[in-house]
This record gives C-alpha cells, sequence and structure tokens, in this order.
C-alpha cells in the first residue's frame, strides 16, 4: 500500500502542475468567474484543494497549522497560489516518503472543520480520502476550464497518463 501511496503523491503533483499550467492561460476574469461548481470559480477551487490539504496534513502531523474555514482564500494572486501548491505538494511527498507501512496503521485522531465531530480511522484510510479529494475537485476545475475556454484547452489528468510519462507504478 506504501508504494501506492508514493505513485499518488507522485501523481498529485503531476496533475496539479498541469492545472496551474493551464490556469496562467486564462484571462483573469474567466478564471475568476463563478460559474456555478461548488466552490464557484478554478480560482475558489484551486484554493479550496490547498485549504483541505493543509488540514488534512495538519491532522496527519505533517503542519503544525491549518485553515479553519474550507473556503477561505488563502491567495488571492495565482502567482502566490502557485507557489503555495508547489510547496505542499512537496511537504506531501516528503510526508508520504517517511511513512511505514506499520505507520499506515496507526490511529488518527481529529475534528471535522464543518458540523464539528470528533473522528478516528486508521491513517490509511484517510490518505485514501485525501488524495481521492484532490482529484475529485481537479476534476471540477477540469469541467470549468472545459466550459470557459473549450474542449481542448484543459490538459488530460488521466493517472495512466502519468503512469506512461513518468514510468513510475507501471512495473
Amino acid at each position: 500500500m506504501h508504494k501506492t501511496f508514493k505513485l499518488l503523491a507522485g501523481y498529485n503533483s503531476w496533475a496539479n502542475a498541469r492545472l496551474y499550467d493551464a490556469a496562467v492561460q486564462m484571462q483573469d476574469s474567466r478564471y475568476r468567474e463563478d460559474r456555478g461548481a461548488f466552490f464557484g470559480s478554478v480560482h475558489r477551487t484551486l484554493n479550496h484543494i490547498l485549504v483541505a490539504d493543509r488540514i488534512w496534513l495538519f491532522r496527519f502531523g505533517a503542519r503544525t497549522d491549518a485553515p479553519l474555514e474550507l473556503d477561505v482564500i488563502l491567495f488571492d494572486d495565482l502567482a502566490g497560489l502557485r507557489a503555495a501548491r508547489e510547496a505542499e505538494d512537496q511537504r506531501i511527498t516528503g510526508f508520504i516518503d517517511g511513512l511505514t507501512p506499520e505507520g499506515l496503521d496507526r490511529g488518527l485522531h481529529f475534528q471535522t472543520v464543518t458540523n464539528p465531530q470528533k473522528m478516528s480511522q486508521p491513517l490509511g484510510s484517510a490518505l485514501v480520502h485525501f488524495f481521492n479529494h484532490q482529484t475529485h475537485h481537479r476534476g471540477q476545475i477540469h469541467a470549468l476550464m472545459t466550459a470557459l475556454e473549450g474542449r481542448n484547452f484543459a490538459p488530460s489528468l488521466d493517472l495512466i497518463l502519468f503512469q506512461r510519462t513518468t514510468g513510475i507504478g507501471m512495473s
């Protein structure tokens, strides 16, 4: 399972870079346009992914602080948001690289952000959600970009493309 999380950490960083490469090509007004997605715009959804990652990394013990709301705008400028995203992706990769297979079974205890409740689950199970959550919202951004810029604008984010491009997880 540890190899799978290493694969997902690499994929996460790669997919985020591809989305940000596309985002910088958008007109700012379109990048910020509320199109009715859960967090509204490409900008707000990119911020949310970073917010959620910081919350989970705090729960995992890989950060000393975390946002208190799921829809806070951490960075209003795309350049600052991208730099923070790249740093967080490095933190994620470092955290995953430092895990042991036994560590994936350790109990994780935290309080939810929305409707605060105390929760407990194994770290490995929480990591499955962590990576799935990112993929879910990147899919929303992909749909927003397609609606705003056309069918051929948004980059492919397929895991198999990452694997074929990097060779990671192919053997």
